[in-house]
């Protein structure tokens, strides 16, 4: 499996943030299984899920202290890189 996502540490917190397509973001079960699937990959840490619209606009899912952090970051700040998971 291949991801785009990050791991982030910040304020003694480590957190990863995965990007998924926004419907995913859109339906609340979709993206709680998701979480879940992704758990795997970043054992022990939170995972918030980033999607964007069609002008490049993301939403955040997930623990709301870090979602809402993570909405006042610029998305060119976030560490992004390619994961790849058997």
């Amino acid at each position: 499996m291949q991801l785009e996502g990050a791991v982030i540490k910040e304020q003694g917190q480590t957190f990863a943030v995965v990007a998924v397509k926004r419907h995913v973001t859109d339906n609340r079960h979709e993206a709680d299984g998701a979480i879940r699937s992704f758990s795997r990959c970043f054992p022990g840490m939170p995972i918030v899920l980033m999607s964007q619209d069609s002008r490049g606009t993301p939403t955040y899912f997930g623990r709301r202290d870090i979602a809402n952090f993570l909405s006042r970051v610029s998305m060119h700040r976030i560490p992004w890189k390619r994961y790849t998971f058997n």
